[in-house]
């Protein structure tokens, strides 16, 4: 498999972001990530998808939407549209027909920020996701970078104290998130989960103070999705995307936090006695599945069948478990930084039958 790293769910000033595409991609490109996905709200801006380059660094820049009715307040049920090649923002106004254009045009669609709170503080309104009666999109975004951020503020000195120190932000998904995605992989439905940076380079100022809330720099180095892709990217920005959005939608992919060190290396495999599976796969329980998680470096590594921990192992880089039971199991990874223990790694699962 050939790994890329994608950080998605940005915002230019398309619409409430504070850079442009040129911003973005040089951000991109001195974080070192490979594909960056852009997605304004209720619009989608054409003729900037491609390649971007430095010298020999390249980033592939693909353009997304982040829809929502703009009519309703507040403004919740938003969700991320990938590949759908034209404005659907016309249908936000009910989420489920909204999804099922989606699915029309060939394209993905994730619910996002799921848990997004308010935060008075700083005059932020609770944005999360309320209609848990959609079908037939593809997954969630799993932990959010800026909602992570709202539940940390409950007064203006919380902000100011983050607005400084972004590094202390991150934890891990909103607990609640995780619980429904559980839930739902427990049902029966196959929902993949991704990692976004919700990164819009606000330029936010109390009194004296002006801060950027985060530079996109930042954000590309924090919380990202790795896709696993079948064949490397080749350069061809039409075949590239359809390589990217195929493992996606698959599932082939897991939830890095890049900023206390690489997840790059990551795997999460089933071997059965006729089959290899990898995240998103299905397996079959007869005569018993091997899982094993290998990661870049030591870690807790914590394996998980139907949303409960199973085992857990400390300080390893690498773990085995032979299970004949059927099951939908996924690892989490987490490790040390900055004094907390933090998360750092969420695979996508996979489905033992």
């Amino acid at each position: 498999m050939h790994e890329i790293i994608v950080d998605l769910h940005m915002h230019t000033r398309y619409s409430d972001g504070s850079g442009t595409h040129k911003d973005i991609a040089a951000a991109a490109l001195r974080a070192g990530v490979d594909v960056v996905i852009v997605t304004d709200h209720n619009v989608l801006v054409q003729g900037l998808e491609g390649y971007y380059k430095e010298k020999i660094k390249k980033v592939l820049m693909l353009i997304g939407e982040e829809i929502h009715d703009q009519a309703r307040a507040p403004q919740k049920n938003h969700l991320l549209v990938f590949n759908a090649g034209r404005e659907l923002a016309t249908f936000a106004d009910n989420p489920q027909r909204l999804i099922e254009q989606v699915r029309e045009a060939g394209g993905l669609s994730f619910l996002a920020h799921p848990d997004d709170p308010a935060a008075p503080a700083v005059n932020e309104t609770d944005i999360s996701w309320e209609d848990w009666s959609v079908q037939n999109y593809t997954g969630i975004e799993l932990w959010n970078a800026l909602s992570e951020l709202k539940t940390l503020m409950p007064t203006k000195l919380h902000a100011v104290f983050y607005a400084y120190l972004p590094a202390l932000v991150a934890h891990q998904p909103i607990r609640a998130t995780i619980a429904r995605w559980d839930e739902l992989l427990s049902q029966g439905q196959r929902v993949v989960a991704i990692g976004g940076s919700d990164a819009h380079a606000l330029h936010m100022s109390m009194g004296p103070i002006r801060r950027v809330i985060y530079p996109y720099e930042f954000h590309f180095r924090a919380v990202n999705t790795h896709v696993l892709l079948s064949e490397p990217l080749g350069g061809d920005v039409n075949a590239d995307k359809k390589l990217i959005y195929e493992a996606m939608s698959q599932g082939c992919c897991f939830i890095g936090y890049d900023l206390p060190a690489p997840t790059r290396g990551f795997r999460f495999t089933g071997q059965g006695l006729e089959k290899t599976a990898i995240m998103g796969d299905e397996i079959p329980a007869k005569n018993g599945v091997t899982l094993q998680a290998k990661l870049p470096s030591p870690a807790e590594i914590r394996l998980l069948k139907n949303g409960q921990v199973i085992q857990t192992w400390k300080n390893k880089i690498s773990c085995a478990y032979i299970t004949t039971e059927p099951g939908v199991y996924r690892v989490e990874a987490y490790r040390r930084y900055l004094g907390k223990l933090r998360g750092w790694i969420y695979s996508n699962p996979i489905y033992v039958r």
